[in-house]
């Protein structure tokens, strides 16, 4: 059996050549598409215009207020001011149990989930912030916000999310 451009001449399917292209590909970081923000309910979520469907967004690594928790609305309204009809570029991480793309959203070259840490709306999310330079960046970011009492800050010792959910859960 001879190769002929990456093929098996014994018409069995792609021969070296195609494993090395496959495997190449699924190494492959996600790329990156383009959509339009149509919709923000709340400071760490989107809904995304993408070739006339609409795609759910969770930003990855941060995690803003939540509905009806202090800081809720102004995280809101900072990332609508920041993306709301606007041109975003979505770098797909993951995807969460609500089937939501967990992304990096880039606007005009500007990461919108580290504004928010930075101006205070999130926090940097430990459980599920993995990616290391950023998420040290991100925790760094929050330090300095926090220092300074922007956003969420303000607060004495606000509580994030992920424990405010579980206390509100426990009240009903």
């Amino acid at each position: 059996m001879r190769i002929q451009d990456g093929w098996t001449t014994a018409g069995r399917g792609p021969g070296w050549i195609g494993l090395v292209v496959a495997l190449v590909l699924a190494a492959a970081p996600a790329m990156a598409w383009q959509g339009r923000v149509r919709s923000v309910p709340d400071g760490d979520s989107l809904t995304v215009e993408r070739a006339g469907r609409t795609v759910k967004i969770r930003l990855y690594g941060i995690d803003s207020p939540e509905y009806r928790q202090p800081g809720w609305l102004e995280a809101r309204d900072f990332t609508r001011r920041l993306v709301s009809g606007r041109s975003v570029e979505i770098e797909q991480m993951d995807r969460d149990n609500y089937g939501r793309v967990v992304a990096l959203v880039v606007r005009d070259g500007v990461l919108v989930n580290r504004e928010l840490v930075r101006a205070g709306h999130a926090w940097q999310y430990p459980r599920y912030c993995r990616s290391r330079d950023l998420c040290t960046e991100m925790a760094s970011l929050q330090d300095a916000a926090r220092a300074e009492r922007l956003g969420l800050w303000r607060e004495p010792s606000p509580l994030p999310p992920w424990k405010w959910k579980r206390l509100t859960k426990n009240r009903r």
